[in-house]
């Protein structure tokens, strides 16, 4: 009889296969009557890393977002979120999502805590897990003495952390930011690119950040340049900058947005 597999030979099998991507679009096109936003989109995320998703206003951006949470449904292509096909099986889709939208989404009448409370009840978290959530995640925003305050009397700054808090309650797979940082100063945009990249690393957490500006985008990160509706050039930053021909990610970016197809 055949000697069963000694555990060093399973974990080598496990290692060899290829990892899950955390978000996978094939195919996926979206139009506004005539107009189309999307034109045969395709991509892939893996745990563990954050991609930005840089584009120009108007290229298409926003509609994928809404596209990948529920929001808009299209015909054309497929969205698959931890193994979950969004049309087959949404619940489990997008249970595994965290999302901050550009505009900001916080009831400003309530605290602090009692947003976080009241979406982790949404989200069917048991009342001692999420309490135990929201002040672990309250800490690291640092925002723990500002709980019992009104959302009114927050900071644009503050408002944004909290948000960024009430997207990871759940311990999301993936994470969605759409131009996170619109309206911020500097030092809290620093503070929320720093703390996304940290929460990748730490937390194995699939990150997609779309924006339109190039200082946002780390060394270490992945590269999807989106511009009239197509991505145009994907990879590693600095794989993308070499294969425009650009000096930099900003004329790099400057180049493929303005020829709008990937070059040879």
């Amino acid at each position: 009889m055949d000697a069963a597999p000694t555990q060093d030979a399973s974990n080598r099998d496990a290692a060899d296969q290829p990892a899950v991507p955390v978000l996978r679009v094939t195919g996926l096109s979206y139009a506004y009557g005539k107009t189309k936003a999307l034109d045969d989109v395709s991509l892939e995320l893996s745990s563990g890393r954050v991609t930005a998703l840089l584009g120009p206003n108007g290229a298409g951006k926003t509609t994928l977002f809404s596209l990948i949470t529920g929001l808009f449904d299209s015909r054309q292509g497929a969205i698959e979120i931890a193994s979950h096909a969004i049309r087959r099986a949404r619940s489990k889709a997008l249970a595994q999502l965290g999302i901050v939208f550009q505009a900001q989404t916080l009831d400003l009448d309530l605290s602090v805590e009692q947003n976080l409370r009241y979406f982790a009840a949404l989200r069917g978290l048991p009342g001692g897990t999420a309490q135990q959530r929201i002040a672990a995640l309250l800490e690291e925003i640092g925002l723990t003495e500002k709980a019992k305050a009104k959302v009114r009397t927050l900071s644009g700054g503050q408002r944004r952390r909290v948000e960024v808090a009430r997207a990871l309650l759940d311990r999301p797979a993936l994470l969605l930011l759409d131009e996170p940082s619109t309206g911020l100063d500097i030092s809290t945009r620093r503070w929320l690119v720093e703390h996304i990249h940290r929460i990748a690393r730490e937390d194995g957490i699939a990150i997609l950040m779309a924006t339109h500006l190039v200082d946002e985008v780390m060394p270490e990160d992945d590269l999807l340049v989106l511009n009239k509706g197509r991505i145009v050039a994907r990879g590693p930053v600095e794989q993308v900058i070499r294969h425009s021909g650009g000096a930099d990610l900003d004329e790099a970016f400057t180049r493929l947005t303005a020829k709008g197809e990937a070059p040879s």
